[in-house]
């Protein structure tokens, strides 16, 4: 469970600023890859354009690179992450974009740019933010916008459907879905399978 003190502070930029100064290891938020790879694979076309939005420090976007996807864009708005990142993957990852970028504002891409976007916590961030449903609606928004028709929105998330369902459906997509995933700290356990703070939640959206 997340400390609700701690989660205050997720929607505000001094903290990962500060976060990323301290902690330069690798970190992945709720699943690594290969833990949502079975999932979200089928959905990915090697050759798609990829945004990954919120990438922090996250290796996220290094493992689908040796998996095969090499044209992965990486935005976070956080300087320090960006900066970490392009200074870690230069030399092995030569084809990943990083840019410093706020998700709810993406005026640099063109409408229709991407095949896939894909969220890790950083909707969850948002939602943790003073402004909490604007915010969070600029960003789904923004991401349906740069979409290419028939493009997917992937969206990792600890909030059940209860409680994502209804901001990201403001958008018209044409498909909508929801995985769950088990998290980590409970996989060597059987999970209650009716409490949902067990479980991470990948919803699927596709562009009409």
């Amino acid at each position: 469970m997340l400390d609700n003190g701690l989660m205050a502070h997720y929607g505000k930029l001094e903290y990962w600023e500060d976060r990323y100064s301290k902690r330069t290891e690798p970190f992945d938020w709720y699943q690594v890859y290969t833990g949502i790879k079975e999932i979200i694979s089928p959905l990915i076309e090697k050759e798609n354009k990829i945004l990954n939005v919120g990438c922090g420090n996250s290796r996220m976007s290094e493992e689908m690179y040796e998996d095969g996807y090499e044209n992965i864009t990486n935005i976070d708005f956080s300087n320090k992450a960006i900066s970490q990142m392009e200074d870690r993957c230069r030399s092995k990852y030569p084809k990943l974009i990083f840019k410093m970028m706020d998700v709810t504002d993406m005026k640099d891409f063109e409408t229709g740019t991407f095949n896939t976007v894909i969220d890790k916590g950083t909707l969850d961030s948002i939602m943790c933010s003073d402004t909490p449903i604007p915010s969070s609606e600029k960003m789904i928004s923004e991401v349906y916008r740069v979409l290419a028709p028939g493009g997917v929105f992937i969206c990792v998330s600890y909030g059940d459907s209860e409680h994502r369902k209804k901001h990201l459906q403001k958008q018209p997509w044409a498909k909508y879905s929801c995985e769950k995933i088990i998290k980590p700290a409970t996989s060597n356990n059987p999970p209650d399978e009716g409490d949902p703070k067990n479980y991470h939640f990948i919803y699927i959206m596709t562009k009409g």
